[in-house]
């Protein structure tokens, strides 16, 4: 199958001050959102393993795009989500957003082993999600349960799907709940 993009988006996010303290790295965090013409608008279809399989080039091209947007900064943590128009089933985002898909973004920022956290749902243009994040490296990284709030500007439309994958480059500035540290994660993770 292939999947028609129809728009595509990206949002750079450079925060360097929080509860009025200066970071001493800027925290970057990076969305990039793909809005796809959704194959099976308006009808049940039982198999969706062909959205399944067509989601890997999606990543591919997906990661590049989230890569360059990081311009060289180290990946720490993500996070998926998907919006689908009012015309399609949640089950379609979950279906493009499967290991398949995420897989291709773990191989471009060389590993990762940690699950990643997804949200989806179906809404009408214009749509916010919040899609969380984790460390890429260990779930249990703290400091590093996150998320970005998006908002989709005229999107998605009810035959469009809006697939999104978040990227940062550090856990929450100002964390300081205990647990386990991003720096003290095993090499072998």
């Amino acid at each position: 199958m292939d999947l028609i993009i129809r728009r595509t988006l990206t949002l750079i996010d450079d925060k360097r001050v929080d509860a009025g303290r200066r970071a001493e790295m800027p925290l970057r965090k990076v969305a990039v959102i793909y809005m796809l013409e959704n194959p099976y608008i308006g009808r049940y279809v039982e198999d969706l393993s062909p959205l399944i399989e067509a989601s890997e080039g999606l990543g591919r091209d997906m990661a590049q795009t989230a890569l360059k947007a990081l311009d060289g900064m180290p990946v720490q943590s993500y996070g998926k989500g998907g919006v689908v128009g009012l015309g399609g089933e949640q089950e379609h985002a979950n279906a493009l957003l499967t290991t398949t898909f995420a897989n291709p973004f773990r191989e471009a920022i060389g590993g990762a082993q940690a699950w990643i956290s997804s949200m989806t749902k179906v809404a009408a243009p214009g749509a916010v999600i919040d899609v969380p994040m984790n460390c890429k490296d260990d779930v249990y990284v703290r400091s590093h349960y996150d998320g970005m709030t998006l908002l989709i500007p005229d999107g998605p439309m009810p035959d469009e799907v809006a697939i999104i994958f978040c990227m940062g480059t550090g856990g929450r500035i100002n964390a300081r709940v205990g647990g386990l540290r991003y720096e003290d994660i095993p090499a072998s993770a």
